[in-house]
């Protein structure tokens, strides 16, 4: 996410508001040679999800975020993450995958972050926080694929819920969190906590 800047984003609603089905249509369409952050994004300003057709897709938790799957291929995933108030993510990368977001639920704020000083052999760095975004309907966005750490945020003040829906091409299981306080980053597995509308047995919702 060189200069941490964001992508494009939408000033006005989109031109099509469709159903999420039609939406993962939509994108499932592109072919895997196209399927681009540029044209990806694009197809995402042009088309908005209807979030009265996520429900199925939306699942809350107040111990956590919930990260919902919709569609999986070989190209791409596509999610719902569902946040409470003052719900984050911790700081992380998308495993050199292109990411695109779209918020028809709420507002989240995307913190970027340059890495500095990486140390691999050590698993140490240094992240410095450097541009910070709000995303909402009107406002979807992308990860910037030359500095890619980021943290999502529902903050306290925005009060209320937000849905998130997020595009990666390709999937991945797996991302690196970092920990600023300690300087240290690692390697965390990524699991569903829904898939295709149906919760996850070992998920507990609180």
């Amino acid at each position: 996410m060189a200069g941490s800047t964001t992508g494009p984003k939408a000033d006005t609603i989109a031109a099509e508001q469709l159903n999420i089905q039609d939406w993962v249509k939509g994108l499932a369409a592109i072919p895997a040679k196209d399927f681009s952050l540029e044209t990806v994004q694009d197809y995402i300003l042009r088309h908005a999800v209807r979030p009265e057709t996520i429900h199925k897709y939306c699942y809350f938790s107040k111990g956590s975020y919930t990260r919902n799957l919709i569609f999986k291929n070989e190209v791409f995933e596509c999610m719902t993450v569902c946040w409470e108030i003052g719900q984050h993510s911790r700081v992380h990368n998308h495993r050199d995958q292109n990411c695109w977001m779209s918020v028809p639920v709420g507002r989240l704020r995307v913190q970027n972050y340059h890495v500095d000083h990486r140390d691999s052999s050590r698993g140490t760095c240094k992240i410095v926080p450097t541009d910070a975004y709000i995303m909402d309907a009107t406002h979807p966005s992308y990860v910037n694929p030359l500095e890619p750490v980021h943290e999502v945020i529902n903050a306290p003040e925005f009060n209320e819920r937000a849905v998130s829906i997020h595009v990666y091409s390709k999937p991945f299981d797996s991302c690196e969190v970092y920990q600023r306080d300690k300087g240290t980053y690692a390697d965390v597995p990524l699991f569903y906590t829904s898939e295709y509308g149906e919760l996850n047995p070992a998920e507990k919702l609180l």
